[in-house]
This record gives structure tokens, C-alpha cells and sequence, in this order.
């Protein structure tokens, strides 16, 4: 009867044993961390439009004379200008260009886009005076746009609204260089290895 009891519960230590044992073998069934696949997921969500906006106004008096018999004729036109425009400075990161390579942890920028002027005048004229013998055509319209637009552009570059765009990108991308940090990979651009912000700015050549 001993014999039995003896028997049986070295069975069950056996079977115990051979549980434990099978447990102990099993697959880690941890989930193994893709980088580059958080990467990629990471640049995707950069990827997308930035747009910063600004206003600008300003009045410009336009002017133009037709000359008659040797000069001695004249006949002017001229009307009082007032623009309001908005502008807008947009990077469209859906056109950045990478490279990931796997063995090395390294992501490489290629490309960054170009920003996006975009200008949308609102044009209004008052005082506008004119004759049968030199009234506005469409040709001055022509003209009145393209020295507005010249002008707003030399007020764009003059203001900080290009700075501030390009800050809004650095930022944005920022969040791709945290993501290389903590996976431990490294982020390079134009062959230098970017470590923080503050080198983005100054490595990024827009």
C-alpha cells in the first residue's frame, strides 16, 4: 500500500515537473518592438500640410499719362489703392523624401519641400480718375496686380512670417528626431547627425 502511495506521488511529481518544465520552454510571447515600423508610422504622421498665416496691408497710388501732338497734350489716370491680403506659408511634408536603413538605426533625411507662398489680394480702388482718352483697361489692372504682389512679397521677406513658419516645421519635425532617440536610432540630414532641436535649426537649410 506504501509502495502505491509512493508510486502515485512520484507521478505527480513527475507530472508537475514535466508542466513546469513545458512552461518553462515555451516562446516568449512578449511583443517585439518594430522601429522601423514606429518610424515609418512616426514620419506619416509628420507628414502632412503646415500652414502659418499672416495679414498685410498697404496703399499705393497708381498713376499714368498718354501724351498727345509732341507732348504738348497729356491725359492722366490715377486712382488711390487699397490692399488687404492674406498670405499664407505652407510646407507640404507628404513630398519629404527619407531613407531608413534597418542594420545601421539610421533614418536619413533626403528632401525637405520648399515652402508655399500663397498671396490672395483684395484690391479696391477709390479716387479714380480717368478721360475717354486714357481710361483704365485691363492691361493697368495687370499691372496694379503685379506691383501689388511684388510688393507683398518684399513685406513677406521682411517680416517674420517666414521664421515663424519655418519654426512650426522644425517643431514638427522634432517629433520624428524623439522618436529616433528613444529607439535608438539616429537621425542624420545633409550627412550630419541632428541630436537635438536647436541643431535642426540650424542644419536645416530652407
Amino acid at each position: 500500500m506504501l509502495r502505491r502511495i509512493l508510486i502515485g506521488i512520484g507521478i505527480i511529481a513527475a507530472i508537475f515537473l514535466l508542466f513546469k518544465y513545458c512552461d518553462f520552454k515555451k516562446p516568449d510571447d512578449t511583443t517585439t518592438i518594430d522601429s522601423a515600423g514606429l518610424i515609418q508610422e512616426q514620419i506619416l504622421n509628420v507628414g502632412k500640410l503646415i500652414v502659418t498665416e499672416g495679414h498685410f496691408s498697404e496703399v499705393i497710388t497708381y498713376k499714368n499719362q498718354q501724351k498727345y501732338l509732341l507732348d504738348m497734350l497729356s491725359f492722366e489716370k490715377k486712382a488711390l489703392v487699397i490692399v488687404n491680403a492674406d498670405v499664407t506659408v505652407a510646407y507640404d511634408l507628404q513630398k519629404m523624401k527619407y531613407d531608413i536603413d534597418e542594420q545601421n538605426k539610421t533614418i536619413t533625411i533626403v528632401f525637405i519641400p520648399k515652402e508655399e507662398i500663397k498671396i490672395s489680394p483684395d484690391i479696391k480702388f477709390y479716387d479714380v480718375e480717368q478721360s475717354k482718352l486714357n481710361p483704365f483697361t485691363g492691361d493697368d489692372y495687370n499691372k496694379i496686380n503685379k506691383s501689388v504682389k511684388a510688393n507683398l512679397a518684399k513685406k513677406i521677406e521682411k517680416s517674420t512670417l517666414k521664421t515663424n513658419a519655418q519654426n512650426r516645421l522644425i517643431s514638427e519635425l522634432s517629433k520624428l528626431l524623439i522618436t529616433t532617440s528613444q529607439l535608438g536610432w539616429t537621425l542624420k540630414y545633409e550627412g550630419k547627425v541632428i541630436e537635438n532641436e536647436k541643431e535642426f535649426g540650424r542644419q536645416i537649410k530652407l
